[in-house]
């Protein structure tokens, strides 16, 4: 199994930071998670993309960075640390 997994960005969600099209690389094995990280998770089925804005109680908060365009924990709540695939390592995402 590869440590690694390459993502294209699909939509708006994520803009300004990470556009339509864009090519992510996800570590799958990483010790912590910290507000501001991008990851990769699992809502319904479907892997999505977005910033850890809040760590509550072991669950996560997400936001897409553009929130006009963006289905978050804003819609569907807190989401689970076990349903995080993968940790965005590139391309660097600060805020």
């Amino acid at each position: 199994m590869w440590p690694l997994i390459l993502r294209k960005i699909h939509g708006k969600s994520m803009e300004p930071t990470l556009t339509h099209g864009t090519l992510v690389w996800g570590l799958k094995w990483f010790n912590t998670l910290k507000t501001g990280n991008v990851i990769i998770f699992t809502q319904r089925g479907k892997e999505k993309i977005k910033r850890l804005s809040k760590i509550e109680d072991g669950k996560l908060y997400v936001v897409g960075d553009n929130k006009s365009h963006s289905t978050d924990s804003r819609s569907f709540g807190l989401i689970d640390t076990d349903r995080v695939v993968a940790k965005i390592i590139w391309p660097r995402t600060k805020v």
